[in-house]
């Protein structure tokens, strides 16, 4: 689950991170009223007003503005509300600003240079364990850091059972070329920044930048949070900032149903029961030379209600020329989940306007191919890979 940037900053100085204040607004009125609280609390009558969407590269897009007066205050948050936010990591649509962070200006007058790094926290797949990948080019797309000089990027990674070390996050430091009060500031920065990781159960936590302020202060100016969506029963109060206007509307749908699923640019959708599976007829659509529309895990009870909810959710996107259903009747009987693909048929009637096919192997999997041959619904059978294959080729050639 991702979260926006003044979330993400609670979470972070809930731990002891350090971090750039700011205060929410919905609309430019509350803006006025963020910026001179702030204003009272900072002493400063400058503030950056940032669109908060789930994407990066705001800046970039318009999504990022100083304002050195209340009257720009006003202004510039009423261009970016309900601007539709085009960034490197949106679509040509961009995303609509619902909100604005507005946040103390923490660049002090003077710093023409300031320091500015990279660090996130994520897990190394490659080794299973977490680590601290860091730079001294803050401020810049990490990529292209990586790509022109990755001299540059340094990683550390953490044993899990011995958590971060001391030692480490004094690497860190020394490796960013810090030294007396910021050397131990840094310190005590990656030692919080890591602990609100671990004990957030997140995914990801990059801040870029990271800054090194001209009185040797380190705080984070950006937070993008990534949290374990497997881990959010362990979090309630973290559950609750899932903000479903970021997200996409098909997912939203399949997720109140209890299904699991991904919206993908293919052409063919898919019905699975098991992720091992699913992720295997993707492969078998690729091989047929389709493109896998969806990741849809239907789970181990497929009655008519939810395979009729799946169709619908399925065939929501323009994009899906057919459909493939996959279903390995282990827990549940193939035939019963064929008798629910033919109520389903019957029930949504004219609303399915793709090819079915559909295989079903295992327990019962010959009454499951009997009874879908004799419904008389335009369903295509299968009992064998290959032959599910053959039949979504023939399809999408026709």
């Amino acid at each position: 689950m991702n979260l926006h940037e003044y979330q993400g900053k609670e979470i972070l100085n809930s731990f002891g991170v350090r971090i750039q204040r700011g205060i929410v607004a919905n609309t430019p009125e509350e803006a006025v009223d963020a910026a001179k609280k702030l204003t009272e609390e900072t002493g400063t009558g400058w503030h950056v007003i940032k669109a908060q969407v789930h994407a990066g590269g705001r800046g970039k897009g318009g999504g990022v503005k100083l304002a050195k007066n209340l009257d720009e205050v006003k202004s510039i948050s009423n261009d970016i509300l309900g601007m539709m936010l085009v960034t490197p990591q949106t679509s040509a649509e961009g995303k609509l600003v619902n909100q604005i962070l507005i946040a103390e200006d923490v660049y002090y007058p003077g710093d023409s240079e300031p320091n500015e790094f990279y660090m996130s926290v994520l897990l190394n797949r490659a080794t299973g364990r977490n680590m601290i990948m860091y730079s001294t080019e803050g401020g810049m797309d990490i990529e292209a850091v990586a790509e022109e000089t990755p001299h540059l990027i340094f990683t550390e990674e953490i044993d899990p059972a011995t958590g971060l070390l001391p030692f480490q996050a004094r690497k860190v430091a020394f490796n960013l070329g810090l030294s007396g009060a910021a050397f131990k500031e840094m310190v005590k920065f990656v030692t919080a920044l890591y602990t609100a990781y671990v004990k957030s159960d997140s995914a990801l936590f990059e801040i870029n930048p990271v800054l090194k302020t001209s009185d040797d202060k380190i705080m984070a100016v950006d937070a993008k949070v990534t949290l374990d969506d497997n881990a959010l029963f362990r979090h309630k109060d973290y559950a609750a900032m899932r903000d479903e206007r970021e997200e996409n509307p098909i997912e939203v749908e399949a997720r109140a149903a209890g299904l699991n699923y991904v919206d993908l640019d293919g052409n063919v959708g898919c019905m699975v029961n098991g992720a091992g599976l699913a992720m295997g007829t993707m492969d078998l659509i690729k091989q047929a030379g389709g493109d896998p529309a969806n990741f849809l895990d239907v789970g181990g009870t497929a009655d008519a209600q939810r395979v009729e909810t799946a169709f619908g959710i399925i065939l929501k996107d323009p994009n899906v020329k057919a459909i493939l259903v996959n279903i390995f009747g282990g827990i549940v009987r193939c035939d019963r989940v064929a008798q629910g693909v033919v109520d389903a048929y019957k029930n949504m009637g004219d609303k399915i306007n793709v090819p079915i096919i559909c295989r079903l192997q295992g327990t019962n999997a010959k009454e499951a191919k009997e009874l879908i041959d004799n419904s008389g619904m335009e369903i295509i059978s299968a009992t064998e890979f290959q032959e599910a294959a053959d039949k979504v080729q023939e399809v999408l050639e026709s």
